[in-house]
């Protein structure tokens, strides 16, 4: 059973990995294209990082505030769209996570990808 949740965990991380990594290619191309590479584009990264970092730790705040139990629930920030990954213990807290998140300022959207914890593990 440890096999199987192993397998599931890895397939959704691969999952949110992929889906993470192929929104920069559509939204991003042609403002790169467009672009003059500068000293400037390091330190806008550096910024752009910190922003979701800060993001990512105000809604995980506002999960815990709202009673929705963190353990084994991760939250993913990139510009203004959070993912929550991870397992809860029942649908009530998992849709209570999609709704808490989707009301906290600076999220644009929510994908939620959070699965039902099975008893025992």
């Amino acid at each position: 059973m440890k096999t199987i949740n192993a397998l599931r965990f890895a397939a959704v991380a691969s999952a949110i990995a992929f889906s993470v990594n192929a929104w920069p290619q559509s939204s991003d191309a042609a403002s790169t294209q467009s672009a003059t590479p500068s000293a400037s584009a390091g330190s806008s990264k550096s910024s752009a990082r910190k922003a979701n970092r800060a993001l990512g730790k105000k809604v995980s705040q506002a999960l815990r505030k709202g009673g929705v139990e963190m353990n084994g629930i991760n939250v993913i920030a990139k510009n203004g769209v959070i993912t929550l990954a991870g397992h809860a213990a029942d649908a009530e807290q998992i849709d209570k996570a999609a709704s808490i998140a989707k009301g906290v300022s600076g999220v644009t959207s929510v994908k939620n990808v959070l699965t039902i914890q099975e008893g025992g593990q």
